[in-house]
């Protein structure tokens, strides 16, 4: 090995002594908790935790070729896969093993560059077989088990976290530039605080501004009345103040007196806060132009090329690609783009999982692809590029076989994401968003590559963790190409302020398409989903107030308008109702401390020029929240509660369908009429009044379609809420039922009670 090459594997060792570090404390802390608790959902959160940290750990081993630090993680993942399938209960002398893997992997690290001695390597096939027996059911009785780890020669005499934590301290006491990254970032976060102060002083110019011009519309209205004053006094003088006892006429002349002295007294004060006016905003511009260049300098020291990280991936792709007989070429363009080092440091692991996941499930082998006419050599590559709003992009394609989309359905309904009949409903552009849940593999084996469904899940965590988006796009027998959208820095951006009820709450711009203004006449209801259109295309609405568990307003208010701001992450759009849509500024995140690290739709806070504290909404958690939440009640959000309906005409040529409809209804409370299609319900509705129509579609001489139709054209019915109960669950179907102007669309194969009545009951 010649000494560039030498120089090269120990920058990589050195880069991979870090990032184990972090995973075994992590894992060693994890696995103490696990031992101790006793709380099924924490035991299962702390299960996932260990398996994420094992399964990372063993790609950037496998990027350095640490064959033996890989196969023990691929152990290591093997028992906690057995645990998240409830195929074991770890007994105390299962923790001593898990344990001991810990310690020995992390009494590896001092002396990665070394080979094993031979008390090391028989010490790593005996941890290597236990945890293999663990993960199948087969181990020895525990007194055996823990004799045999107790007395293996080989293992660090550490045991449990401190082990991590010692060998961590005595690895890197000597990386000073480690520690100097750390200062730096410290004096960034002290000087982004300063962001605060520059708000600050903004706000104060523009209540000196505002004071001003109170002053000034004061003055103007003091002189009119000076005027009309001064033409009282001379009236007065003129007639020799007759008529007037003398003490009156004396009063006026004081407050004549007064006039002029309040006169001269407004006029300097106008003078002096046009000046106070002027040297504050000079100095707000002078602080905000240090503040601004302070902080984008330390950024600039914080910033480190892409390509401290992507010398990793060459290599990986080589190994990985060698080992399942495949044949690669690996492309990087825009290494020299850079990024904030903190950003650079989260997004090592997730674009190893996504390099595997190319070459594993993209890249066919190389005989495959000469049947499909394509080279024998697959071709991924990986860019890096400068996007709007101080954003960066990052594209991993391939030119492989493309996901089946019907294998990731399949895997989700076997992983319990998703009811069959869910699936059933599912597009390709649906179906793409469940290859980033945990669970959902098309790998038909558990390899040490792949098939645990695990790699996508992190990397979407990791990159919404970033505030950062990600989307997917596949064809069939082209490729896959995953983008992924990214900050410049961690803790500053531009946020939108908006209202609900008296609460304030900031929006990432990145992930603010718009702001509308909706009637709400506009709103309709699409399988019991309010939606609204947005530039010919449906979008589903959803109140935030409702989404975020705050409590309706006793009044609400009557304007004809609701104001609602369309959130996008992940190629994902809903628009969420509120109260009002402030102003824009820059944003400084501040964290919500240790016993707040996980909060549901908030990612942090932050502190206006004003001193008020507002939450930062963490966009991607709102979108799952409104999507898991289903029904939202925007329009019952929006009116006051109105009376319960009494009448229902039930529209339906089946006597069994309409016979159950009617027995559901009537078991609600409401007086039902019924119908055998479309000609005799609008026959009934010419004599009687209803509150509301639930129709079939296919109905002989008039369809439900039809029906609908006929009568928003008549005059007196055209505002009846009307409700389609139907089989036709096409995507034509549906758009034809919002053209006829249908309020509901109910599928029957979805169908259950508690949706009819929630449409029926927000309708009327």
């Amino acid at each position: 090995m010649d000494s560039k090459d030498e120089a090269f594997l120990k920058r990589l060792l050195s880069t991979f002594r870090v990032e184990a570090a972090e995973h075994l404390s992590a894992m060693s802390s994890y696995l103490l908790d696990l031992e101790k608790s006793r709380d099924a959902d924490k035991k299962a959160d702390l299960v996932e935790r260990i398996f994420r940290e094992a399964h990372s750990m063993k790609g950037a081993a496998r990027s350095v070729n640490l064959k033996s630090i890989e196969s023990l993680c691929q152990s290591l993942e093997s028992v906690f896969a057995a645990l998240k399938k409830n195929e074991l209960i770890l007994t105390p002398a299962h923790f001593d093993v898990l344990h001991g893997a810990v310690d020995f992997l992390s009494s590896r690290l001092p002396a990665l560059e070394e080979d094993l001695s031979s008390e090391q390597g028989n010490a790593l096939k005996i941890l290597t077989a236990r945890l293999e027996e663990i993960s199948k059911g087969t181990s020895k009785s525990e007194s055996a088990a823990q004799q045999d780890i107790s007395t293996v020669p080989g293992l660090p005499p550490l045991v449990g976290p401190s082990a991590a934590v010692v060998l961590g301290e005595r690895v890197f006491a000597p990386e000073t530039v480690r520690v100097r990254a750390e200062k730096l970032g410290a004096v960034l976060l002290q000087a982004e605080e300063l962001l605060s102060e520059k708000l600050a002083a903004t706000r104060r110019v523009t209540e000196i501004r505002e004071l001003h011009t109170l002053i000034g519309q004061r003055e103007k209205k003091w002189k009119k009345l000076q005027s009309a004053f001064r033409a009282v006094g001379q009236t007065l003088e003129k007639s020799g103040n007759k008529g007037l006892p003398d003490q009156e006429s004396r009063r006026i002349m004081k407050l004549l007196d007064d006039m002029e002295e309040n006169a001269d007294f407004i006029r300097p004060l106008r003078t002096r806060v046009a000046a106070l006016e002027k040297s504050a905003a000079r100095d707000q511009r002078a602080v905000a132009a240090m503040v601004d260049n302070l902080t984008e300098t330390m950024k600039a020291v914080l910033m480190v090329p892409f390509s401290a990280v992507l010398d990793l991936l060459p290599k990986l792709v080589r190994d990985l690609s060698h080992a399942q007989g495949k044949e690669a070429e690996f492309v990087v363009q825009g290494s020299d783009v850079e990024v904030d080092r903190r950003i650079l440091d989260e997004m090592k692991d997730p674009l190893i999982h996504l390099l595997r996941n190319c070459v594993d499930h993209g890249i066919e082998n190389p005989a495959a692809r000469e049947k499909t006419g394509k080279p024998r050599a697959g071709s991924i590559s990986l860019s890096v590029s400068y996007a709007e709003n101080k954003r960066v992009v990052l594209t991993i394609s391939d030119d492989g076989a493309g996901i089946d989309f019907g294998k990731v359905r399949d895997s989700a309904v076997k992983s319990g994401s998703l009811s069959p009949e869910e699936s059933a409903e599912l597009d390709d552009e649906a179906t793409v968003h469940l290859i980033f849940q945990s669970g959902v593999t098309t790998s038909p084996l558990i390899t040490d590559l792949s098939g645990r469904g695990l790699g996508l899940a992190i990397v979407k965590e990791k990159v919404d963790g970033l505030n950062g988006t990600i989307s997917c796009e596949s064809h069939e027998g082209r490729g896959t190409t995953f983008r992924i959208g990214l900050p410049l820095t961690l803790t500053a951006f531009r946020g939108v302020a908006v209202r609900v009820n008296e609460h304030l709450f900031i929006v990432p711009t990145m992930n603010l398409e718009r702001t509308v203004r909706i009637a709400r006449d506009e709103i309709k209801t699409v399988e019991n989903r309010e939606t609204v259109s947005l530039s010919g295309k449906t979008v589903p609405l959803v109140a935030l107030r409702w989404v975020l568990e705050l409590p309706q307003k006793e009044h609400q208010s009557e304007d004809e308008f609701l104001r609602a701001a369309v959130l996008t992450s992940a190629e994902r759009r809903i628009a969420f109702s509120v109260d009002e849509v402030l102003n824009e500024e820059e944003i400084l995140v501040k964290g919500l401390g240790p016993q707040l690290s996980r909060i549901r739709n908030v990612s942090g806070a932050t502190v206006l020029g004003n001193g008020r504290v507002v939450p930062i909404l963490n966009v991607s958690d709102l979108l799952k929240s409104a999507v898991k939440a289903g029904v939202s009640p925007v329009k019952t959000l929006l009116r006051e509660e109105a009376a319960p309906a009494k009448k229902v005409l039930v529209v339906e040529d089946s006597i069994t369908a309409r016979t159950l409809l009617k027995n559901i209804l009537e078991s609600a409370g409401y007086e039902v009429r019924t119908a055998v299609d479309g000609v005799d319900a609008f026959t009934l509705l010419k004599t009687e009044a209803v509150d509301i129509v639930i129709s079939d579609v296919d109905m002989p001489r008039m369809s439900g379609f039809d029906l609908t139709a006929k009568i928003r054209t008549d005059k007196r019915l055209a505002e009846l809420p009307v409700v389609l109960v139907t089989a036709l669950e096409s995507r034509a179907d549906k758009e034809r039922g919002i053209d006829v102007g249908a309020d509901a669309y109910i599928v029957k194969s979805s169908f259950n009670q508690s949706n009819l009545l929630e449409a029926v009951k927000r309708l009327i």
